[in-house]
């Protein structure tokens, strides 16, 4: 008898967030828990660990926030408007960012379970820091929230895992790397297990019930090519190399119901010479989002979005996809010297693929690929449009827009007409995709006729639903979070009862 994985109750198929929240709420209904990660020791933890931690979570104000991040000191508080970011906002956001296309049930536990979550996680030993350094700006010396964004985990993505997997050896769960989990096992039915490969050879763990949490199929060109469209094979993935859909394959094989936005992703601006995978010295650095503080040029040297239509966090996942829709899949972000101080500090990066020049003329000739006549030309009409008498204030949404273009800019708008000029040249990078299996609001993955299947949950971005077109920055890690809990939790019942 093979007792290499020995005899789990529950297997969690995925070692990120969503896994870990499995695993660890598996363990406190007292069931024996294994995690199955097919990365190495060194590349574990999924997307999770690639993220820079942002959580978007309900608030109602400080003491809130207080409960998550206790250590705040008086003067932080003080000096600082948090504002609040209750239920309703946040579920005014998943309606709207999503064309109201958001599964209203699941929305719903995501956004009212989150602060209990997190606060759940806290106890489990992960920290919380309030994100002063991305999410606040200082007016008069006082910080600003703005977006909805007040808390990150302390260091990033690679902390967030290392504080879980090392929550998950106290609490006795085993995590088994270089194991990749290829199928399901069933009884008449019911799942029983999963076979993995690790290594050379086959193992047929058998369990009470499994946690699929193993990510979605961005990592995998094909199905990007399949499912998202023409050229999306070529787009650059920001995060682990290891999501390549298996554990949607393996669900729609015991019959799953697929559910939510298949044909959607989260995709943003990234450096266009960056890896085609993420890299973990570089971590998230390769993204580009101070682009509401300038303007994006496709190769005819034309804008093709409103940089301005909202805050960064609300329009950033879906402007990787309109990227790859230009030109050669490319585009320059382009900036004066009026702005360049205030550029994010993804900007300064050794590995950045940039442009410094004196003069906008020299700029037009520098921007490879792109047509200088045609950028001058948008440029200078794109100057006359800017709405100068309009006072400028990153920190609201403040109506400084353009007149008279076809493509607006409907906040922030600045002239580009100061030297030193610097401009960012951009691709597609692909964080995670939308679409998923349907659970029911334990957790548990319903067939095509809307039945449980037996034995079988599911978290993380395996969960379709949630997300079509586009995603409120920051939900990802809160929604892995919470479903993975809920998951943990009723596989871990499930699996007890069955004793």
């Amino acid at each position: 008898m093979d007792d290499t994985f020995g005899t789990p109750d529950v297997v969690v198929v995925g070692a990120g967030n969503a896994a870990a929240c499995a695993a660890l709420a598996a363990r406190e209904q007292g069931a024996t828990v294994i995690m199955l990660e097919a990365a190495p020791h060194d590349d574990c933890g999924g997307n999770s660990r690639y993220t820079a931690g942002a959580m978007r979570v309900m608030f109602n104000g400080v003491d809130d926030l207080l409960r998550l991040v206790p250590d705040l000191t008086p003067d932080e508080v003080a000096n600082s408007d948090f504002g609040t970011y209750t239920a309703e906002q946040y579920l005014d956001d998943m309606g709207r960012l999503t064309q109201y296309r958001t599964d209203p049930d699941l929305a719903e536990i995501l956004v009212t379970r989150s602060l209990d979550t997190l606060e759940w996680m806290r106890g489990k030993g992960v920290k919380f820091q309030a994100s002063f350094g991305r999410q606040a700006i200082r007016e008069n010396g006082r910080f600003r929230f703005w977006g909805g964004l007040a808390v990150e985990t302390w260091g990033g993505g690679e902390g967030l895992v290392e504080l879980e997997h090392k929550a998950c050896a106290r609490e006795d769960v085993r995590i088994f790397y270089e194991t990749a989990a290829t199928e399901l096992l069933l009884d008449e039915g019911v799942v029983s297990g999963v076979r993995v490969r690790a290594g050379e050879r086959v193992h047929d763990i058998r369990c009470k019930a499994v946690v699929l949490a193993c990510g979605g199929f961005e990592s995998n060109a094909e199905m990007r090519a399949r499912y998202l469209g023409t050229n999306w094979d070529l787009a650059k993935v920001r995060g682990t190399r290891y999501n390549t859909g298996a554990g949607l394959r393996m669900a729609l094989d015991a019959g799953a119901l697929p559910y939510g936005h298949w044909s959607g992703c989260h995709a943003v601006g990234w450096d266009q010479n960056a890896p085609p995978f993420g890299d973990l010295v570089v971590g998230d650095n390769y993204q580009k989002h101070s682009y509401p503080m300038g303007i994006m040029v496709n190769a005819r040297g034309e804008r093709f979005v409103d940089e301005g239509a909202d805050f960064r966090n609300f329009t950033y996942a879906k402007y990787g996809r309109a990227v790859l829709e230009q030109p050669d899949m490319f585009a320059w972000q382009v900036f004066d010297a009026k702005v360049i101080p205030k550029l994010r500090d993804e900007y300064r990066i050794r590995q950045v693929t940039k442009v410094r020049v004196e003069t906008l003329e020299e700029l037009a000739h520098k921007l490879e690929g792109v047509d200088p006549e045609g950028f001058l030309r948008n440029v200078r009409a794109y100057n006359e449009a800017v709405m100068t008498e309009v006072p400028y204030n990153p920190a609201i949404k403040d109506g400084r827009g353009t007149r008279g273009l076809a493509i607006p800019k409907s906040n922030w708008a600045n002239t580009i007409d100061q030297g030193p000029f610097e401009a960012y040249a951009v691709t597609c990078g692909v964080t995670f995709t939308f679409g998923g299996v349907k659970i029911s609001l334990h957790g548990q993955v319903e067939d095509t006729g809307g039945k449980p299947i037996r034995g079988l949950y599911a978290a993380g971005e395996m969960v379709g639903g949630l997300f079509y077109h586009n995603y409120p920055g920051g939900t990802g890690l809160t929604s892995g979070a919470v479903f993975g809990r809920i998951a943990g939790t009723s596989a871990g019942k499930a699996a007890i009862a069955t004793k």
